[in-house]
């Protein structure tokens, strides 16, 4: 009864051991089994001229006390927005991105004494992330916000509303540069291109630019608005495509 016991057992050690490969033998069953491939990639661009500007304004505040910090912030932000709906911003291009409250604490070097931190004063920040539509009015109206009190840059977005068309229009071109790659190097190769074994895209959006810090300024602020030019919206599109080679 143990004889009958014991053989399967060897049976199916003597099975393994043969069936096991050496770490070199695996390696070349794996490349016999991998699917000879050609990789490329296209890029294609679209230019497009931007008919949306989003803007990044703060207001910052100091004052002894957190309450009078906040009190003096909230009236200048107040009067910035209530100049924005005015001139025809919606409420729904108006949107809070950005509130903190920030205990002030004095310099260690102003005596030359070490001491203990010691809060000296508050400073409250509120940001506002403004979509401009009418981008004739966008020169005027960061002029306006700066006299009303926004004294902190941040970044301005040229962008387009429905950039839809000009992303397809770049993603065709950026496909169909991979495409005559892939037929070129196949064709220098003496191959034959099979089937797509993947296609993927990296899709890059116009970058946010500097804002008006000269126009932060105090002595900028009784000067003409502020020059501001759109240009073109670039969308780039890489597109990379896998293909199996013919055997």
């Amino acid at each position: 009864m143990m004889t009958s016991r014991i053989l399967p057992s060897l049976a199916f050690a003597a099975l393994a051991c043969a069936t096991t490969l050496s770490p070199a033998a695996a390696f070349a069953e794996e490349e016999k089994l991998r699917e000879a491939t050609i990789i490329v990639s296209g890029e294609g661009a679209a230019k497009l001229a931007p008919d949306l500007a989003i803007l990044s304004l703060s207001v910052l505040r100091e004052a002894p006390t957190a309450a009078e910090a906040l009190a003096a912030n909230t009236e200048a932000m107040g009067k910035v927005i209530a100049e924005l709906k005015a001139g025809g911003i919606e409420a729904r291009d108006l949107q809070t991105s950005d509130f903190s409250v920030m205990p002030r604490y004095r310099d260690r070097n102003d005596d030359e004494q070490i001491r203990e931190p010691e809060i000296i004063g508050y400073a409250v920040t509120n940001g506002l992330t403004v979509r401009v539509r009418d981008l004739g009015k966008l020169g005027a109206i960061i002029d306006q916000s700066v006299r009303l009190g926004v004294n902190q840059g941040g970044s301005i977005v040229f962008t387009n509303d429905k950039p839809d068309a000009a992303i397809s229009e770049a993603r065709k071109a950026a496909a169909a540069e991979a495409i005559a790659k892939a037929k070129t190097l196949a064709e220098a190769a003496g191959v034959t291109l099979g089937r797509v074994v993947e296609i993927s895209e990296n899709f890059a959006r116009p970058m946010p630019q500097p804002m008006f810090r000269a126009a932060m300024e105090k002595d900028m602020m009784a000067g003409a608005p502020a020059p501001i030019e759109a240009g073109e919206n670039s969308y780039s599109v890489t597109v990379n495509i896998t293909y199996a080679i013919k055997q």
